[in-house]
């Protein structure tokens, strides 16, 4: 199929975006409080979903995988070609009640030209954009050029198996999709401290998380005559030999991709800097080490204590102590290398290391191929101040179920997002711009039409 002008196929997003999400956020999904909460808001919400786009649920086939995942099949033109696989989740993070909140989390409230709620941009905003895109072209008549995979997973923040059941199912199947988006990166203004402008940044491959258990024994007793290294001193003296430097530093190719692009962007200086940086690797790895934060991250494997424990009484030495640590490995890392790492640099074989969950970093995608052209056509479409920039996404996504057999996997939601509202996923305030999910309709559309 020829790739539509421009402007061709333009129609109005249907009224009540705004309100079908706010219907969405009023479902409290939260997965890491199942138990407490039970299935019924899942339920609900795939209730919700089938009133919405009756359109959908009339045209695509709808397969359940586990409890939680919905894999909803578009028949294309071409039956033989590799399908395009759109994927978003709709469970949430639970919400800290001492945290004060404009409006309540799960009132989905409208207001300012926007709408507020827990999971606004994480991840049912992106959820609904997917749903308004084909649903419009549903009621257009059209028919995509090969197959569209819709896949949405229910417990992504609990690392649960719904995508890894779905992913499972296309490889028993023997289908390797031809692209794959997931949530990730977003339409972010000034991507760098001295780039100007906006970008949107594609995350073209995917660190990988490994969650760990430090545990030490000791004499337990009475406080007043402790020994010189309690099991509570053991493990605070291992965390903190797991300090930033760690892991070396290393720019994978993704990141000299970014500063070759976003050179191409920046006018002055800045522009020969970033040049230089996306030809030496070292050096970009040396720099953004020392940065910290955000640019450290995309450089090198992080380490981040989360939990501790141990101890019953405040006059009582504990027997056990334990530490739980959260590291996102790099790319070109492997899980097996990172725990000999992290025993080595503890250097204690009294603390024992144990692996609670562990998931290898993606390859990198391509940017020279078809699939990261059409990203770049849409959004010239959609968000056309905003030209198609790879990155590294550090967090993790469903799509990493998908990566080990596909080649070209991207992630990336197609909404604006500020610094401030990407300070709010996972904290207070979480909203969306009703704009941004509009333009983020029309990504999808456009990216759907122009599929060949």
């Amino acid at each position: 199929m020829p790739a539509p002008e421009s402007n061709a196929g333009f129609r109005t997003v249907r009224p009540g975006i705004a309100e079908r999400l706010s219907q969405m956020i009023q479902l409290p999904t939260v997965s890491a409080e199942l138990a407490q909460r039970g299935h019924e808001p899942f339920a609900a919400f795939e209730r919700l979903i089938a009133e919405q786009y009756p359109l959908v649920h009339e045209h695509l086939a709808l397969e359940k995988h586990t409890e939680y995942g919905l894999l909803f099949h578009w028949k294309g033109a071409q039956p033989d070609a590799a399908p395009a696989v759109l994927m978003a989740h709709y469970d949430v993070v639970p919400v800290d009640e001492s945290d004060a909140w404009t409006y309540p989390p799960f009132e989905g409230r409208i207001a300012d030209g926007r709408v507020y709620g827990r999971g606004t941009l994480d991840d049912k905003g992106p959820l609904i954009v997917i749903l308004e895109a084909v649903e419009n072209l549903l009621a257009d008549g059209f028919v995509p050029a090969r197959d569209v995979y819709l896949s949405f997973g229910g417990n992504e923040e609990t690392f649960g198996v719904a995508a890894q059941a779905i992913s499972a199912a296309f490889q028993q199947r023997g289908i390797t999709p031809w692209i794959v988006i997931d949530e990730g990166g977003a339409v972010v203004d000034a991507p760098l401290p001295f780039v100007p402008g906006r970008s949107a940044m594609v995350g073209v491959g995917e660190k990988g998380v490994l969650s760990i258990r430090l545990t030490a024994r000791g004499d337990g007793g009475h406080a007043s005559a402790p020994p010189t290294l309690t099991a509570v001193r053991r493990i605070a003296r291992a965390v903190d030999r797991l300090g930033p430097g760690t892991f070396r530093a290393r720019a994978p190719r993704a990141i000299s991709r970014m500063l070759s692009q976003l050179a191409a962007q920046t006018p002055g200086p800045a522009r020969h800097l970033l040049r230089l940086l996306g030809a030496l690797p070292p050096l970009t790895a040396r720099l953004f080490a020392a940065l910290g934060g955000e640019p450290a991250a995309l450089v090198r494997t992080t380490v981040a204590p989360t939990m501790q424990s141990g101890g019953t009484a405040a006059n009582v030495l504990p027997s056990q102590a334990s530490a739980t640590i959260n590291l996102r490995i790099a790319l070109g890392e492997t899980v097996d290398a990172t725990v000999l790492r992290v025993r080595d640099r503890i250097g204690d074989p009294l603390v024992a290391i144990e692996v609670l969950e562990g998931s290898e970093p993606s390859p990198e995608s391509a940017t020279d191929n078809a699939q990261f052209a059409l990203i770049a056509e849409a959004l010239g479409v959609s968000h056309p101040d905003a030209p198609a920039v790879p990155y590294v996404m550090m967090a993790a996504t469903d799509s990493r179920h998908f990566h080990r057999f596909t080649p070209a996997v991207y992630r990336f939601a197609p909404l604006e997002m500020s610094n401030a509202q990407r300070a709010a996923i996972h904290g207070v305030d979480e909203n969306v711009e009703i704009a941004a999910l509009e333009r983020g309709e029309r990504f999808h559309r456009e990216l759907l039409q122009r599929l060949q």
